[in-house]
């Protein structure tokens, strides 16, 4: 009994320890597990070829059928995909985060653009290391609009997208009270996520479940960053949406 009430003592004193538990992040933990299962599940089944014939027939359904070079669609369709797919692009993503980040910092937020640099580089780290551990081939059934470096699966694009921009987003929401501000910006983040990932399939470089895998992947590292960060708000770590505001004279 002694020993019982003891372990009782030791684990009611460990949980007084833990800081308060948000509902929002019980709602954001439960999000990132069913995303990286649907990653996992995702994943085996393309490498057990259940996904084929859906991707075969997407990628057939944005061409011509007369002219498999020619996708659906105005040529200034075309044109414009390649301006959107730029924005999941090593180029564009570094400049963006860079300019976040800076922001951040004129802002008084320093530590909150140093945690967003290390999110945003390391999860384009591991979309690179998961590119190099699937080797997927690039889809060859249709020409390529664009020009590509590494292999398919999951899109690096997409998965930078949604890494960078959601991240940028959740983190840059964290620290904006004005709750009209914080859902104009993760819907700006959403949209330009999926633009990326849309656009990688109608220019044949990504089958339609390398987008979607991409798209899971991100997700789930950016709400793990959105997690991180706000613990280390609590705890007073990184800035929050009223630190660094001076008041007005």
């Amino acid at each position: 009994m002694t020993e019982r009430r003891s372990i009782k003592q030791v684990v009611e004193r460990f949980l007084r320890r833990l800081p308060p538990i948000e509902p929002s992040l019980l709602v954001v933990l439960a999000v990132s597990a069913a995303s990286l299962w649907g990653f996992i599940k995702i994943a085996d089944a393309v490498f057990e070829n259940e996904t084929e014939n859906f991707d075969l027939w997407m990628l057939s359904a944005l061409r011509d059928p007369a002219n498999p070079a020619d996708p659906i669609g105005p040529p200034w369709m075309e044109e414009m995909a390649r301006d959107v797919s730029a924005l999941g692009g090593f180029t564009w993503i570094t400049f963006a985060t860079i300019a976040i980040a800076i922001y951040l910092s004129i802002d008084d937020k320093t530590r909150m653009a140093l945690f967003l640099l290390g999110a945003t580089g390391s999860g384009a780290v591991i979309s690179l290391v998961l590119k190099h551990f699937f080797a997927r081939p690039r889809p060859d059934l249709v020409p390529h609009l664009s020009q590509v470096f590494t292999s398919s699966f999951p899109s690096g694009h997409s998965m930078l997208a949604a890494v960078v921009y959601l991240t940028m987003g959740s983190l840059v929401a964290s620290v904006i009270s004005n709750r009209i501000l914080k859902i104009y910006v993760m819907a700006v983040a959403v949209m330009l996520t999926t633009a990326v990932g849309v656009t990688r399939v109608y220019l044949g470089v990504h089958y339609p479940t390398d987008v979607l895998a991409g798209w899971l992947a991100g997700l789930v590292w950016a709400l793990s960053c959105w997690m991180v960060a706000r613990v280390l708000q609590v705890r007073g770590r990184v800035e929050t949406a009223t630190d660094g505001l001076r008041p007005v004279e």
